[in-house]
Parts: C-alpha cells; sequence; structure tokens
C-alpha cells in the first residue's frame, strides 16, 4: 500500500507518519511538506511543495496512492474567518480534488475534531468551517472517513508545534492513564489516531464514516505498544 501524509511535521501528521512507517503493509510513503523533514527512511519519500493550494506542478507524482492521511491544519486562535477557510477548507479540498484526479479509489482520511458541525449553526467558527470541509469532502465520489478526536496525547516522539501546548503535553503525560479512565469518550493518541488510519483504508468505504475517540480506540483495539523511532538522518 502506497500512502500520502499532509501535514508530517505535525504532531498528528507525526502519529500518522509513524504508524505507516512501522506497518508492513505500507511499502512507501511520501509526505508533502513545505522544508525537508530530518528524517531518512526506506520506505519514505518528500515531495517539496509550497502552494497548497494547486498542485499542478506535482501532480505526476500523486499517481498509484492507495490512501491519503491528511492532517494538515491551523489553530483558529488569532486568525479571521477568511484565513481559517483558506487552510482549513481551501488547502484539503485542493489536495483531495488533486488526490482523487489521479486516484478514483484513493482512501482519504481528514483530521477534524470535536464538536465540528456539520449542519452549519454553530457560533463557533471554526467548528462550521471544519464542518463544511467535511460535508465537501464525504461528498466527493470517494471512499473518505471523518476523524473527530478530542484530547489527543502526543507519544513516540510526536510533539505540538505551539509551544503552549508542548508544556500542557509535558504535564498530562503522566496522567493520561488517569485521563484515559475518567473520559474514554474525549480522550486518545497520536499513535492509536495513526493506526486507526491505517486500519479504516481496509474498510473500503464501509462503516460510519465520521469517527470520535472512542471509535478511533476501537479500531485499534489494543493502543500499540511504543516501537523503536525510524531512524533520523
Amino acid at each position: 500500500m502506497r500512502v500520502i501524509v499532509f501535514g508530517a511535521s505535525g504532531m498528528v501528521g507525526h502519529g500518522a507518519l509513524r504508524a505507516c512507517l512501522l506497518d508492513e503493509a505500507v511499502t512507501e510513503v511520501l509526505v508533502v511538506v513545505r522544508s525537508p523533514l530530518p528524517l531518512d527512511h526506506p520506505k519514505l519519500r518528500q515531495i517539496i511543495h509550497t502552494d497548497f493550494t494547486d498542485y499542478t506542478a506535482v501532480q505526476d507524482q500523486l499517481a498509484d496512492l492507495d490512501a491519503c492521511f491528511f492532517c494538515l491544519g491551523v489553530s483558529a486562535f488569532g486568525r479571521g474567518e477568511d484565513e481559517y477557510t483558506r487552510v482549513t477548507y481551501g488547502y484539503t479540498l485542493a489536495a483531495a480534488r488533486a488526490l482523487h484526479a489521479a486516484n478514483p479509489s484513493l482512501t482519504f482520511v481528514y483530521v477534524s475534531g470535536e464538536g465540528t458541525d456539520s449542519t452549519g449553526r454553530s457560533r463557533q467558527m471554526w467548528a462550521r468551517v471544519k464542518g463544511r470541509t467535511e460535508n465537501d469532502l464525504l461528498a466527493m465520489p470517494m471512499h473518505a472517513y471523518m476523524f473527530r478526536p478530542g484530547y489527543i496525547q502526543p507519544v513516540g516522539g510526536a510533539t505540538s508545534r505551539t509551544p503552549g501546548y508542548r508544556v500542557l503535553y509535558r504535564v498530562t503525560a503522566s496522567l493520561y492513564p488517569l485521563l484515559r479512565r475518567a473520559f474514554p469518550r474525549h480522550v486518545t493518541t497520536t499513535d492509536a489516531v495513526g493506526h486507526a488510519m491505517l486500519a479504516v483504508t481496509r474498510l473500503k468505504g464501509a462503516g460510519p464514516t465520521v469517527l470520535h475517540s472512542p471509535d478511533i480506540n476501537r479500531l485499534v483495539a489494543v493502543e500499540p505498544a511504543q516501537a523503536p523511532e525510524p531512524p533520523h538522518s
């Protein structure tokens, strides 16, 4: 299986990339990044690309793919609706359309978030924009799955790019087992999200298309043990 990952330099994208590199069924992983990742692995191929609204320049590299794990996103904090929509909706749909054109049977997994509103009535701007994004992805003629995790604990070397979040995650790392027991419907890990992405590719469009933390954790069944990190260059 050949997989393409967007947002691999982020926390959730790291989990998706790590799961792919550790899975024997995945033969090649492409990552689309603005700057090269400091990572060397025999299954990894990096596509350096800066315009996430237009994939014409790299379209010939997007063929023969089985799945896309779209983990690219930004915080809505401090951003107006136009800017947030341009990234959250525009980048996602541009990638989905380019990939579907080259791979009609592709499985597309989009990381949305708990609280996303597909009705368009939420007072939260981010929830409406992500809901619109989900709706338009699900309307496309491809296998699409929307992941709506709540709290995600970074594991396996994943780190947030937001300084404040990094502090929070360091504090909660030792508390995660308690959080998991106290709030099982709202918590998961980066490893679980990554492995659940691989799990839905085997469903071929079957099952629920919108998955929350309990669905993600069920797909993994038993959270994968910590595996060695792929070698870095």
